[in-house]
């Protein structure tokens, strides 16, 4: 091609901004299919099935009202049984995955799953949210646009990550919001300034096409609240931001544990759902607000409509019934439930404080307003998110000052007493910190044992030097040797350089015993430890082997591990993770032409 043709092609910069527009155009569409597909299954099912079913007469047939979050929980089994995985739990940890640690590379077939297994979950009563899955819904776009274009993974990522932040915006017609839950929560906040162009034009467009269809309609409609007295409300706003930040805590840690306790329920796992709808539609017969996505009574609570004891009891009920349906195999996510629960913790703690000092504080409406900002924050460890979507959501600058106060400092009490977020709890489990990246991922998943070489040799501590050196001149490439006493447990390590003082003294060497020279405060390793910790200790001591012993307690020695090993370990490891994701990448692509 010419050099007068090529200046008027458009630029890599120009060409990433063009494709963001085109993914946040699909996204908006597409969150327009996943919003009526939601609202119909609940016409369909929760509307008709309570009329059906007379469910509204009270009496004993509200006991009925289970049979309506299980009928999803049935229908989502087709679902499930075809595409084993992908359906049933909180997905959205699988998709950081994905983003962050692999190539992001997600099959289009994920659309279409997310939208009806949202759609049977959430549509039918059982107790999640949209927003997880509508980011998932738009990074897959993201993800299969740049399989179309054959990009690079980090070019990959980036389109993703617009992707969410279009399903976002547009799911809350709330564009900035959108672009920072894909900043802070997807890029896990490490991004370039044309990535953010292109999370910023994915938003815009993906708005821009959710309001030609909806209207300007915000997603909770907020009255017009201002801080009456700052002396007295920012202390009780800050008071209130602590408390939510404990809370969150607890609301995480119960999250998973219910969610361990039905991995381990002795029931087939196409029942489980059923079962937790069950649980989640017996709680709803008496609280009905624990339903679906909640967003009615959260428009209630923030018009100040809410009793303080109905509140007081959502919190639990709320968190119960959401780890309920996400723990037992539903779909869906926790964005919509955590706005739930800051709405009623913050109505509930607005109550009483308007109750107490009714002339020096807003209604309650205003304290929930900032509940849900930073109960958000503290789940999501994503304050910024949380600010913008509460100022798009309100549009008032006044209550904006509450906001950002109650979303940092709630954060920060989270962080402070649970450094993990509600998305990040499983890689800590598996012992992988994903703000670090993809290569210390792969340290942390390979075990000392796979790259442990159990080809060494021992020497006694009762040996004199010059059988030490005897072993130095016959070891191929080994200066480091276990030292074992008479049980043949190890004691310490012997290098060449511990030998080097009396090299020249023939007497000395033959008097001398290698216990006498060893090192007997020596680090090591088991099998079980990860490279990532042997690469760390490698580079404290500025040594090239580390001893593996059984445990550290039983000093048997298993082997040497050398520095030269690991690294061969790891790049095997790379370039096969990089084949497989070749070989998918081809895979799809086959697929899809």
């Amino acid at each position: 091609m010419s050099a007068r043709l090529k200046i008027f092609l458009p630029g890599e910069k120009t060409a990433l901004l063009f494709t963001a527009a085109i993914i946040g155009l699909l996204a908006g569409l597409v969150i327009i299919v996943f919003r009526e597909s939601v609202e119909q299954v609940h016409k369909l099912i929760f509307v008709q099935g309570s009329a059906l079913l007379r469910i509204n007469e009270g009496g004993w047939r509200r006991l009925l009202l289970p049979l309506l979050p299980m009928s999803g929980m049935v229908l989502l089994i087709p679902l499930s049984l075809r595409f084993p995985g992908k359906v049933n739990g909180y997905g959205f940890t699988k998709f950081l995955r994905k983003v962050n640690l692999e190539n992001g590379v997600i099959k289009a077939k994920n659309i279409f799953i997310k939208i009806a297994a949202t759609a049977l979950t959430i549509g039918t009563g059982n107790s999640a949210g949209v927003e997880g899955p509508i980011a998932q819904i738009g990074g897959a776009l993201g993800s299969q646009l740049g399989q179309r274009l054959r990009v690079s993974g980090t070019r990959m990522k980036v389109y993703v990550a617009a992707g969410c932040a279009a399903g976002v915006a547009g799911m809350f017609n709330a564009p900035i919001a959108g672009v920072f839950f894909a900043a802070e929560i997807v890029l896990l906040g490490t991004y370039e300034m044309s990535s953010f162009s292109a999370l910023v034009i994915a938003s815009v467009m993906s708005t821009v096409v959710s309001r030609a269809y909806f209207g300007e309609v915000p997603a909770f409609p907020i009255p017009d609240y201002q801080l009456v007295n700052p002396l007295v409300e920012l202390p009780l706003y800050t008071l209130m931001a602590l408390l939510i930040g404990i809370l969150a805590v607890v609301h995480i840690r119960f999250f998973y544990f219910v969610r361990d306790q039905f991995a381990t329920l002795r029931l087939h796992n196409q029942l489980k759902p059923i079962f937790g709808a069950f649980m989640v539609g017996s709680i709803g017969i008496l609280f009905p607000q624990v339903l679906g996505d909640g967003y009615e009574y959260i428009a209630e609570v923030l018009d100040g409509k809410g009793a303080l004891i109905t509140m007081a009891s959502l919190i639990l009920l709320k968190s119960i019934a959401t780890a309920i349906t996400l723990g037992s195999g539903g779909a869906g996510g926790v964005f919509a439930p955590s706005l739930f629960i800051g709405a009623v913790i913050g109505g509930a703690f607005g109550a009483t404080a308007h109750s107490l000092l009714p002339e020096q504080t807003a209604s309650p409406g205003a304290y929930a307003t900032v509940g849900i900002g930073a109960f958000l924050a503290a789940a999501t460890h994503a304050p910024m998110t949380a600010i913008f979507l509460l100022f798009e959501m309100t549009g008032n600058y006044l209550i904006i000052v509450p906001i950002m106060l109650a979303a940092i400092l709630s954060s920060v009490t989270a962080s402070k007493f649970y450094k993990d977020s509600i998305d990040t709890v499983d890689f800590t489990r598996e012992g992988i910190d994903i703000h670090e990246g993809r290569e210390v991922a792969v340290l942390k998943s390979i075990r000392v044992g796979k790259a442990l070489c159990e080809d060494v040799d021992f020497i006694s501590e009762m040996a004199n030097i010059n059988h030490l050196l005897e072993l130095f001149s016959i070891a191929d490439k080994s200066f480091y040797f276990p030292v074992v006493d008479y049980t043949g447990r190890m004691v310490g390590v012997v290098s060449l350089q511990d030998v080097k003082t009396i090299l020249h003294d023939e007497e000395q060497r033959c008097c001398y015993l290698v216990g006498a020279i060893c090192s007997r405060d020596v680090m090591t390793l088991t099998p079980d430890h990860n490279l990532f910790e042997a690469m760390q200790l490698f580079d404290i001591k500025g040594i090239e082997e580390i001893p593996v012993v059984e445990s550290l307690e039983d000093k048997w020695v298993l082997g040497m591990l050398k520095r030269r090993d690991v690294i061969a370990v790891y790049n095997r490891e790379v370039l096969k993770r990089g084949i497989r994701e070749k070989a998918e990448d081809i895979r799809i692509l086959c697929a899809s032409a």
